[in-house]
């Protein structure tokens, strides 16, 4: 008696989803993105809140994290790579004399857990104060001046209530120059 056919083939081995870069034309992040997603790759562009100084207006705009850079996912038996190539705001996919070379696993996976709740990959360093903690700046105009931890405005520097000529004064300072008070 023979075995009955199966009405579908067993599954062959699973290759794991790696991560590629691929590198863009100029300015062709957004482009790139889209038309590999409307190929069926899987994409990802992390970007970053950029402060943006025009004409005496601040403002903050998501940009690439890495520009000319994305993120493109493939399988290790997808044998596709070659389209990406040819792909509209692609310039090439980053290979080595035997192909794609792959991310290393985790970066990918890294990057999207700084991300808050826009897509935004958070950039800036930690700010070791809490509001209304004393600090003393260490150096500067201000230098040897105690003050309170008020905030951060960017990046690079942070708010300081001081105690000047009887009233409190706010004083942006760089946040290198400023230690917990002892």
């Amino acid at each position: 008696m023979t075995e009955p056919a199966l009405a579908y083939p067993l599954p062959e081995e699973v290759s794991p989803t790696l991560w590629y870069v691929a590198k863009t034309h100029p300015n062709g992040e957004q482009k790139a993105s889209f038309h590999l997603q409307r190929q069926g790759f899987d994409v990802y562009l992390p970007r970053y809140l950029r402060r943006i100084s025009h004409a005496r207006r601040i403002s903050w705009q998501p940009r690439p994290l890495f520009p000319t850079y994305l993120f493109v996912a493939m399988t290790g038996a997808d044998q596709r790579w070659r389209a990406i190539n040819s792909t509209i705001g692609v310039a090439h996919l980053i290979c080595d004399e035997r192909g794609p070379v792959p991310v290393p696993s985790g970066i990918v996976a890294a990057l999207q857990n700084e991300e808050d709740d826009r897509g935004l990959v958070m950039t800036g360093r930690k700010v070791p104060f809490e509001k209304g903690a004393e600090v003393q700046i260490m150096s500067g105009a201000f230098a040897d001046h105690i003050g309170r931890f008020e905030g951060a405005t960017d990046d690079e520097r942070v708010v300081i209530l001081l105690n000047l000529m009887g009233r409190q004064v706010k004083a942006k300072v760089n946040l290198d120059v400023i230690s917990a008070r002892a």
